[in-house]
């Protein structure tokens, strides 16, 4: 599987693009769309940098879910599972409740698992509450992103 376009938005949604490294509210450098793999301070990159960087993360973590998710998704499951891996990483996914459930094919569960990863630096963000409720919509419903729009990104950024 490979994430589709609304899967992309909704990152590109929360993310935002900053072709300047910065540090993240949990104190991470991050550029582009929240690319963090080997950045520094004073970095600078491109919009075309910044999509390809969002590609290489995306097969990243698509890889992830491929990898550690041992039910079959929906194309919009798979989207939300991206969206929420790639904000937290593979590590968080591994050792979550929520994997656990999937993997016993309670997909029930799942969205409200989502949305208790709510905090960056031990703080919880209205951003992120954002995020977890749109990734647990696309998870559940599939169909609406109530208050969120996809299509505009920057305009719902997390952090």
């Amino acid at each position: 599987m490979k994430t589709s376009q609304k899967g992309i938005n909704l990152i590109k949604s929360f993310e935002g693009c900053e072709l300047q490294s910065y540090k993240c509210p949990a104190g991470i450098w991050t550029i582009g769309y929240g690319y963090t793999s080997g950045i520094r301070a004073g970095m600078k990159i491109t919009l075309r940098e910044a999509e390809n960087l969002l590609e290489i993360a995306l097969k990243e973590f698509e890889n992830c879910i491929l990898k550690l998710v041992k039910v079959d998704l929906t194309q919009n499951e798979f989207d939300s599972l991206v969206s929420w891996t790639y904000n937290l990483g593979c590590g968080s996914l591994r050792k979550s409740t929520m994997l656990k459930y999937l993997n016993a094919n309670n997909k029930d569960l799942v969205p409200a698992e989502m949305l208790k990863w709510n905090k960056a630096g031990g703080r919880v963000l209205k951003g992120l509450i954002r995020r977890r409720e749109a990734e647990a919509v696309l998870f559940a419903q599939a169909e609406a992103f109530e208050g969120v729009d996809i299509d505009k990104p920057n305009s719902n950024k997390a952090l």
